[in-house]
């Protein structure tokens, strides 16, 4: 399972102190694409970054052009999947080794629980043509898998033993896009778990859980943060 360290809103020191030995901690998630950006180029490219907040199409560009940018996890349109693997395979090509940029990784976002509040593809059809969309014509992009936030209160309620209906639903959502692609479901990874509820997600099947607080404590206000203390 991977660790996905969220780092949003901490000084690179932090990301750096867990990054370095003897954590050699390597994946780190951000939720603003501006962070990120300046944090990237402040830190090793050792780093593995990912994306993980919600994804405007006017952010897309900078974010692929990121070359240790590991993944997008909140991916739910076809242009804004576009308008990655434009952005990416311009960087891939102009890079002197363009091997050392790989296709950028991407989880497609299920919005799961159906609130009208959550950002993410609706169930079904619509998941499914956009895993389609991005597995067979771009070609600077890699479909991981799929990722959902479900809803607070089941998060909550979420236990080992008791199932969280949105980590159920994901699963469903893989077998139904691995059976249009002509794949086995356990090729595409589920990015589902956060600090309350990854046990659950993990239990489940999850391939990689997003955990904040747990590691690197409270986190400021968004206007006290800074990228360097």
């Amino acid at each position: 399972v991977r660790l996905v360290a969220v780092s949003k809103l901490k000084p690179v020191n932090d990301i750096l102190a867990l990054h370095e030995a003897p954590a050699h901690h390597a994946h780190f998630g951000e939720n603003y694409a501006q962070e990120l950006s300046q944090k990237a180029e402040l830190l090793p490219r050792t780093v593995q970054w990912h994306f993980i907040g919600g994804l405007q199409s006017g952010h897309c560009k900078s974010l692929a052009r990121i070359p240790n940018l590991f993944c997008v996890s909140s991916v739910d349109t076809p242009k804004k999947a576009r308008l990655l693997d434009a952005a990416r395979a311009a960087l891939r090509a102009a890079e002197p080794a363009a091997a050392a940029v790989p296709p950028l990784g991407i989880h497609v976002q299920v919005n799961t629980s159906g609130e009208d509040a959550k950002s993410g593809c609706a169930p079904g059809e619509e998941t499914v043509a956009l895993c389609r969309e991005i597995a067979e014509h771009c070609d600077s992009l890699k479909l991981l898998g799929l990722m959902t936030i479900g809803a607070i209160a089941r998060s909550k309620a979420t236990t080992t033993e008791n199932r969280n209906e949105d980590f159920v639903a994901l699963k469903e959502q893989r077998r139904l896009v691995a059976e249009a692609l002509g794949v086995e479901p356990e090729s595409l990874e589920l990015s589902m778990g956060m600090s309350e509820d990854f046990e659950g997600a993990i239990a489940e099947g999850s391939g990689e859980v997003r955990v904040g607080s747990t590691i690197f404590g409270q986190r400021p206000n968004r206007a006290d943060a800074q990228i360097r203390v």
